[in-house]
């Protein structure tokens, strides 16, 4: 039997994993490894949060601070035009009232009080109406300078009439029945942003305001005219003319109102608080969604 030889052992001597410089973990490329698997459906998701339309947010900058600027200007002229109407509504049914006193004076003899009362509205409404249109036309067109030199500042390009054609074209009588209509659908086409080649088409509610602009002044006319007649019948429809004439002045300061608000508002920029959110309350003709044939477990009912 032969002797057990000694075993040779050769010892080596490895560094440890930590010795080795470490890579970085930026250095490193993560690979795609596949859309996510869950094995409940997930909880999370996109907040709950309602539509709004996409000029909730409020325009900052020149644009702002221009409309801001004009936006007095606008409410004391719409203010003025509403006292001037609800004036002309008085001045209308002072004139009424006189043509009944006028029908009922071929009966017999009216109370001399009663008289006075009505020739004092008459005098006292015709007295403010006609200051009223005063100070409504020159806050006005106070307001539709300032307005036209903002619409002109913020879309880059001008009116066709200079102010001083705007002007004569406003107060010089016949052609005060068709410039002020053009002038102000130039001013709506330019704050609503539409481009300077394209035609201005004038909205519905300033084609009223035409209308009735062109009857006022028709009215004016001839409501002078009939003042030359001098027999009973005649001063007795001259009184209901000027009635119809208060009427009409009534309905243009009311629509003058209406559009120096509508134009005004155009000018401002727009306040989230008072848009109104809109939500989905229904989906119609819409595809039935895929339903799961095997629910996975866990997942809640």
């Amino acid at each position: 039997m032969q002797p057990l030889q000694p075993m040779r052992v050769d010892w080596v001597a490895t560094p440890p994993p930590s010795a080795y410089p470490q890579p970085s973990r930026r250095s490193q490329k993560l690979s795609y490894g596949g859309p996510p698997n869950y094995p409940v459906p997930p909880r999370w998701g996109f907040p709950l949060l309602a539509w709004r339309w996409p000029t909730a947010v409020p325009r900052r900058g020149r644009a702002g601070r221009l409309g801001r600027r004009r936006a007095p200007a606008g409410r004391t002229a719409q203010n003025s035009l509403w006292l001037l109407a609800c004036v002309a509504v008085w001045g209308a049914l002072s004139e009424i009232w006189r043509y009944v006193l006028v029908a009922l004076s071929r009966f017999g003899a009216l109370s001399a009080g009663v008289v006075s009362a009505s020739d004092a509205m008459v005098v006292s409404s015709s007295a403010i109406t006609f200051t009223g249109c005063l100070l409504s036309l020159v806050l006005t067109l106070l307001w539709v300078r300032r307005t036209r030199n903002v619409a002109a500042t913020l879309v880059g390009y001008g009116p066709s009439r200079s102010d001083r054609a705007a002007l004569i074209g406003l107060v010089v009588p016949g052609v005060n029945l068709v410039v002020p209509g053009s002038v102000l659908a130039e001013l709506e086409h330019a704050v609503a942003r539409r481009p300077a080649g394209e035609r201005p088409r004038p909205s519905r509610l300033l084609r009223w305001w035409w209308g009735l602009w062109v009857g006022s002044g028709l009215m004016f006319v001839i409501t002078v005219l009939w003042s030359f007649r001098d027999s009973t019948q005649a001063l007795a429809d001259g009184v209901l003319l000027h009635a119809l004439g208060d009427f009409v002045l009534a309905g243009v300061a009311v629509t003058t109102a209406l559009v120096v608000r509508r134009i005004t508002t155009l000018l401002l920029p727009v306040d989230a608080a008072s848009v109104r959110l809109m939500r989905v309350v229904e989906v119609k003709d819409a595809p039935e969604p895929p339903l799961r044939s095997v629910r996975a477990s866990g997942s809640p009912r």
